[in-house]
C-alpha cells in the first residue's frame, strides 16, 4: 500500500468500528411515523465548514432555527472544519454526532466503517471550480504546475485527482508527479496563490471567488461543465446511524431546520439568506465577506434538501480514480431519507427525495 492510500485510509477510519448492519433499500420508501428511540438527545454536536457550500448551516446557525427546532431539551453544539476528511474523524471518534460534508468524504466514511455513517439530506448542489494563473489556458498548460485542493482525500481533492487522471496525468498517487498536489486549508491557499506559490487550486466556494477576485485568477474548469445540467452534491448531511437511532427527533429537527434555511435561500428571500449566511462568517472568522463575493459566490450553487444521490455513482467511480478508495464501492443503504422525506411533508413541500444511487 503507498504513502497516499495509507493516509487517505488513516483520515477516513481512524478508530477501529466493528459494525454489523443490515443491507437497506435504495428505494425512496418513506414510512409515514418516526421511529421510535430514546427520545430527544440532551446534547447534538454539529459540524459543517465556513464556506457558502455549507450556507444552509450557516444560515440555521445565525437566525437560531437549529434551536427553534431543538426546543429546549437539546443543547447545539457546533464545530466547523476545512475539509470532509477531518470531519469524519470526528464522526467516527464519537466527537461529532451530525455533520455537513462533500459526497466523496461520506462515501469513504460509510465504505470504510461498514455503514457506521449514513447519509440524510441534502444542502448544496454545485459551487466548485478550479481557477488558476492568467496564463493557463488549458489543461496541457498544468504539466509541471502546483494545483492546490482543501484536504486530502476531500471533496475537490477527489474531483481534481480523478480529473487530472482522465486527462493523463499521473500525480503523487499513480507513480508521478506531473502535477503536484498541494492538501491545505483554504485559507493558506489564499495567501500563497496571492505571493506566486500556486499555479491554481480546485475549490469550493466562496474560495474560488476569493482568488478570481481578490488575488487575480481566473476560472480553467468550471465543475458544473462535468455533470448532467450542471448539477452534482457539494454538501450533504450526514450523521452517526447510532444517534439517528437513538434520537430520530433530534435529528428530524436538524432536517427541519435545513429545510428552512433552504427555502429561505429562494426567491425573494434569498437576500436575507445571503446575508444570514455571511454574517455568520463574520462572526466565525472575524470578518464578512465583500459584497462582490458573496454575489458570486451564491450566483454558483444552489442550496438543495435533494442529496442529488443518481450521481453518487460517479462519485465513487472518481474516488477510485482519485485512490482514495481501492474499488468501486456498493452503495447500497448510503442513503437514509426517510426523516427528510417525513420533514418535507411536515413542513407542506410537495417533494420526495429519491435515494436511487442509480449504480452500484
Amino acid at each position: 500500500m503507498n504513502t497516499f492510500m495509507r493516509r487517505a485510509k488513516a483520515l477516513a477510519l481512524v478508530v477501529p468500528l466493528i459494525v454489523t448492519l443490515g443491507a437497506c433499500s435504495r428505494a425512496a420508501e418513506t414510512t409515514d411515523a418516526a421511529p421510535k428511540g430514546e427520545g430527544p438527545a440532551s446534547e447534538v454536536r454539529l459540524g459543517f465548514f465556513p464556506n457558502i457550500t455549507h450556507a444552509a448551516a450557516l444560515i440555521g446557525v445565525e437566525q437560531g432555527t437549529y434551536k427553534k427546532y431543538l426546543g429546549e431539551k437539546t443543547k447545539l453544539t457546533t464545530q466547523t472544519f476545512n475539509a470532509g476528511p477531518a470531519e469524519v474523524e470526528a464522526l467516527l471518534g464519537n466527537s461529532l454526532d451530525v455533520g455537513y460534508m462533500g459526497p466523496g468524504p461520506a462515501i469513504n466514511a460509510f465504505t470504510n466503517s461498514k455503514g457506521a455513517i449514513r447519509i440524510y439530506g441534502g444542502a448544496a448542489s454545485a459551487g466548485a471550480q478550479l481557477v488558476v494563473k492568467p496564463e493557463i489556458n488549458s489543461a496541457a498548460d498544468l504539466k509541471g504546475k502546483t494545483i492546490a485542493a482543501p484536504q486530502l482525500g476531500g471533496t475537490q481533492d477527489i474531483a481534481l485527482r480523478a480529473w487530472l487522471k482522465d486527462k493523463g496525468y499521473k500525480t503523487d498517487h499513480n507513480g508521478g508527479n506531473d502535477v503536484k498536489i498541494q492538501d491545505q486549508d483554504n485559507g493558506v491557499t489564499l495567501d500563497s496563490f496571492k505571493k506566486g506559490g500556486l499555479d491554481g487550486a480546485w475549490l469550493p466556494e466562496p474560495w474560488a471567488s476569493r482568488l478570481v477576485l481578490e488575488a487575480g485568477a481566473k476560472v480553467l474548469l468550471d465543475e458544473k461543465s462535468l455533470w448532467p445540467d450542471g448539477k452534482f452534491p457539494t454538501t450533504v448531511i450526514v450523521a452517526r446511524k447510532d444517534f439517528a437511532d437513538k434520537h430520530p427527533e433530534t435529528l428530524a429537527a436538524i432536517l427541519k431546520a435545513n429545510i428552512e434555511a433552504v427555502q429561505l435561500s429562494k426567491g425573494t428571500n434569498s437576500a436575507d439568506a445571503k446575508n444570514s449566511a455571511n454574517k455568520q462568517l463574520a462572526t466565525l472568522s472575524g470578518k464578512g465577506l465583500s459584497d462582490a463575493v458573496l454575489q458570486r459566490a451564491w450566483s454558483n450553487l444552489e442550496l438543495s434538501n435533494d442529496p442529488l444521490a443518481k450521481q453518487f455513482a460517479k462519485q465513487a467511480k472518481d474516488s477510485v480514480k482519485a485512490g482514495t478508495l481501492t474499488s468501486e464501492p456498493d452503495l447500497t443503504g448510503i442513503f437514509q431519507l426517510d426523516a427528510l422525506n417525513r420533514a418535507l411533508k411536515e413542513q407542506g413541500l410537495d417533494q420526495t427525495v429519491s435515494s436511487d444511487t442509480g449504480g452500484k
